[in-house]
């Protein structure tokens, strides 16, 4: 698989708690540079990168992050703030405890009044894969493709795991056509990343694909 097609679909991730406001540049120029779909980071950096990357990359941050239980109102507040400093897609986590609950209505409910806010902004839904059981994901699938949300995401990669091959299939066979999949947590090789997209992702979510992809290049100017 060609490496510019790997790294289009790459949201290029900086979440880290420490993450400092050189190391958010660090990741818009790496961005820029290798043509990414994005670059996904903290809400408090969201004003100042969009000002610093002047439309040269869509800007993506997180709702909810990474625990999900906010209130859908502070969610809602969260993303009209996000969207008011320049952010450009919105990656939300879900009330797990809601789905745990079964309360699929108050799920879809929240996930759709942030998608009114969003617009025709992308709106990306996390829902904690490795917390959930497999009839709880084969449901959110139905829930999200319900939403008008544009991508069901698999992880936060801030839980006990990421994103499987299993998941990705499983997505793929249960949500609408309209609805597209974006794997996160744990992608850290060109095969993973090449196996996620011949399984269905769109998207995928990750810091290590452009670390390899500089290392790849080292190793090259060396001959």
């Amino acid at each position: 698989m060609e490496l510019d097609r790997i790294l289009s679909i790459v949201d290029h991730t900086l979440l880290a708690q420490d993450a400092s406001w050189d190391n958010i540049k660090s990741v818009c120029d790496d961005g820029i540079k290798y043509n990414v779909a994005s670059v996904c980071i903290p809400p408090g950096f969201v004003k100042d990168a969009a000002a610093y990357v002047g439309g040269r990359i869509p800007i993506c941050t997180v709702v909810g992050f990474p625990n999900g239980y906010s209130t859908t109102a502070a969610k809602c507040y969260e993303t009209e703030d996000a969207i008011k400093n320049g952010a450009d897609e919105i990656d939300m986590v879900i009330n797990i405890g809601w789905l745990k609950d079964k309360k699929y209505d108050q799920l879809e409910n929240e996930i759709r009044k942030i998608k009114s806010i969003c617009g025709d902004r992308i709106l990306k839904v996390i829902i904690e894969t490795c917390l959930l059981t497999e009839q709880e994901k084969i449901r959110m699938c139905k829930i999200v493709s319900n939403s008008r949300a544009d991508f069901i995401k698999t992880s936060t990669g801030f839980s006990k795991g990421g994103a499987t091959r299993e998941d990705v299939a499983l997505f793929a066979k249960h949500i609408e056509p309209h609805l597209k999949i974006k794997a996160a947590g744990g992608i850290a090789s060109l095969e993973d990343a090449e196996d996620f997209i011949r399984l269905g992702a769109s998207r995928l979510g990750t810091s290590r694909i452009i670390k390899i992809v500089k290392g790849l290049e080292m190793e090259k100017d060396k001959y």
